[in-house]
């Protein structure tokens, strides 16, 4: 059953494509004798006979055709080889049941505008080089699509966050109160279907005023804000970030400022967005209230993106 349910596919792919050819044929037919004898010249009317026709009447007309275009009698005449040559293909399909058949659904209904994506590939041709800028701007734009769609996903996760360590700080009211507060937030909160937590990543931050920072084992403050997601930039495409690569090596220059956030956003720690290790980052396993918090240098960077489950940049220190 299966081997004949392939078959059968197999049998209707080929006449599918069979019927496609013929058709692409008449389409260049129709579109070469209106551009060689005039807008609206038909093959009946090439022929001067009636579109109900018999193949005797079509194959009379083509002997009397062929003897007027016949390149022994036309020497020197611009395109009277292709013309002639025409002819016979078009008497041809005339002659031939059906062929005429399809031509006859085309003069009846009329030559569709669009002729598939085939049609016009087999004649357009396009070279390498448009094959590859064409890629190249699909490839590019999705790609933009995607750093769009993260960078959303990365603000939503940042408010989500900075509204637990708020609350934690605020209360459920949320009335913001002076001073620092530290809290413990659990990132995680992955639930089952009847609602157990799946998933605690508890962590120390600092609620100063409307800020939000992550506080580090060291003692050192990031702050986590919008301004902390990497939002979507051509600029950071595949093609123009391998361009700007290939310019660097070619003439030798460096960034100083891109060498130093390099050198200094190695030792900043991160968490991968999907890692469920809590080892990475400060707390216990358990949320504690606000608390004074105690002095530490703020880094004000990207680094708190990573923690927050965005996209990691790197941290510069404020000195």
């Amino acid at each position: 059953m299966k081997l004949f349910s392939l078959l059968f596919g197999i049998l209707a792919v080929l006449a599918t494509t069979v019927l496609a050819y013929e058709d692409h044929e008449i389409f260049d037919l129709v579109s070469e004798l209106e551009a060689a004898e005039g807008k609206g010249t038909t093959f009946y009317s090439w022929l001067d006979v009636p579109s109900t026709a018999s193949t005797a009447d079509i194959a009379k007309a083509y002997r009397k055709k062929s003897m007027v275009l016949h390149p022994d009698k036309n020497a020197g005449v611009k395109g009277i080889q292709e013309r002639f040559a025409r002819l016979g293909v078009i008497s041809a399909i005339l002659r031939n049941k059906e062929k005429r058949e399809r031509y006859d659904f085309f003069y009846k209904n009329g030559v569709p505008k669009w002729r598939g994506t085939g049609y016009y590939y087999a004649r357009f041709r396009p070279g390498l080089g448009f094959v590859f800028s064409f890629l190249i701007i699909v490839t590019s734009g999705l790609q933009y699509m995607v750093q769009g769609f993260n960078y959303k996903k990365d603000l939503a996760r940042i408010e989500q966050i900075t509204g637990k360590a708020k609350a934690a700080a605020w209360g459920p009211k949320m009335v913001p109160i002076a001073g620092k507060r530290k809290v413990r937030v659990n990132l995680g909160e992955a639930r089952d279907e009847d609602g157990n937590v799946l998933d605690n990543r508890w962590i120390d931050m600092v609620v100063n005023g409307e800020d939000v920072y992550f506080l580090e084992p060291n003692g050192d403050q990031v702050l986590i804000d919008s301004s902390t997601a990497t939002p979507a930039a051509i600029t950071r495409t595949w093609f123009i970030s391998l361009l700007a690569s290939l310019a660097l090596k070619v003439t030798g220059k460096k960034a100083a400022k891109g060498a130093e956030e390099v050198d200094e956003g190695d030792d900043a720690p991160t968490v991968d967005r999907d890692s469920d290790d809590s080892s990475s980052v400060a707390g216990s396993d358990g949320p504690g209230s606000g608390t004074s918090t105690p002095g530490g240098a703020v880094k004000s960077g990207h680094a708190a993106t990573s923690k927050a489950g965005g996209k990691r940049r790197k941290a510069v220190k404020r000195r």
